[in-house]
């Protein structure tokens, strides 16, 4: 049978958090350790199948339920999961009611496993969540085998090693004022524009780079060599 992770003390204030979605899960070691250290696991609906097949129970499965037969609720039910259900017509995907799960739940940092793959449509909604005003309070971390995304609203730095891949990718409309270090092509107060390619397959050159903007959004993607 499956451990439960304990809640944190209610005195604690909630950090981070692994969501399961019900994308294609491409590292089960990785999802194992990234979920090991999580203060919290949510699944999105089917994304509960994922922690099933790992023996992973989540604290919370959130959604309409529609990807879950009643032999799988059950066991999740029996393990101790918490199910929130939600109505199948509804203006939301199941994983960004599990987005809004973790904002009340006080979480700062959410790290998405299964986020891509399979359907275009969801896995394009998914990554544009980020942008979505409702979810600012959340730093959201797609990760997807050796690649990680996440969303740089102003200043990021982040670490990886030298030859590893970034690129970013305008959301929402041109960003302006972009200025990066540790990238073997820097940008110095620059401008990239919606639809352009300017800012594809840059490298890192050493183990931390940083990436900052005055105006707009970037979606910041990193491949991991």
């Amino acid at each position: 049978m499956p451990t439960k992770k304990p809640p944190p003390p209610a005195e604690v204030f909630l950090l981070s958090a692994v969501i399961f979605a019900n994308g294609e899960l491409l590292d089960e070691q990785q999802a194992l350790r990234r979920a090991a250290l999580a203060d919290i696991v949510i699944a999105a609906d089917g994304g509960a199948r994922h922690c099933l097949a790992l023996n992973i129970v989540p604290q919370f499965v959130i959604g309409d339920l529609d990807s879950l037969n009643e032999v799988e609720l059950r066991q999740l039910e029996e393990f101790g999961a918490e199910i929130i259900k939600h109505e199948i017509r509804k203006d939301e995907t199941d994983l960004e009611l599990a987005f809004l799960h973790a904002l009340q739940l006080g979480i700062n940092d959410v790290t998405v496993l299964a986020g891509l793959g399979g359907r275009w449509d969801m896995s394009l909604s998914n990554l544009l969540l980020p942008a979505y005003d409702k979810l600012h309070g959340l730093n959201i971390h797609y990760v997807h085998g050796n690649t990680s995304i996440f969303l740089v609203r102003d200043e990021v730095s982040f670490e990886g090693q030298p030859g590893d891949t970034v690129s970013l990718v305008p959301v929402g409309g041109d960003v302006t004022g972009i200025t990066t270090k540790g990238l073997e092509y820097p940008l110095q107060d620059e401008h990239l524009y919606l639809g352009a390619t300017r800012g594809i397959s840059n490298q890192m050159t050493g183990t931390t780079a940083t990436v900052n903007v005055k105006t707009g959004l970037l979606l910041c993607i990193i491949e991991k060599h």
